[in-house]
């Protein structure tokens, strides 16, 4: 695991570590739909009849950051509206969008415990740590990390 629940007053955030920002992305993808599920009445995810399919969104001015918030308010909308609850997804990031080939399985057999409202913009973070630099952990619960890599930061309104 490269995510951690960071704590706030209030709400629920997530901050992911990785190499790249693509794998940055994945990873606050995984912490988010994982933050949701109910502990004890889900099923296996390798039990169900999984599905792929090929989602996108458009940057505006290439803001990979603000796309990361627009993506993760996707993956809430195809999980709520369209029933596709995103178990992985391998992405592309260019200056016109983040694209991801995902796969997905029927949402009517998943058990949330947390329903998250909207992603903020509040503490949002996306953005590649140098070599040698030091981002320090929040408290015992998340690890402070050195660079090369990337970094990503979301609060997310519950």
């Amino acid at each position: 695991m490269s995510w951690w629940i960071l704590p706030t007053t209030a709400d629920i955030g997530i901050r992911a570590f990785s190499s790249s920002a693509s794998e940055v992305i994945k990873e606050m993808t995984l912490g988010l739909q994982t933050i949701q599920l109910s502990d004890d009445e889900n099923p296996n995810f390798e039990s169900l009849v999984r599905h792929t399919g090929h989602w996108s969104i458009p940057l505006v001015k290439s803001d990979v950051e603000r796309g990361m918030v627009r993506w993760l308010e996707e993956v809430l909308y195809q999980g709520m509206t369209e029933d596709q609850w995103l178990v992985d997804a391998t992405f592309k990031i260019s200056n016109e969008s983040i694209e991801a080939q995902v796969s997905w399985v029927d949402s009517n057999f998943i058990t949330r415990e947390i329903e998250i409202k909207a992603v903020t913009m509040h503490e949002l973070i996306l953005r590649e740590v140098e070599e040698g630099e030091i981002i320090q952990g929040v408290d015992a619960d998340i690890p402070t990390f050195e660079g090369p890599g990337w970094i990503a930061q979301v609060v997310l309104d519950i």
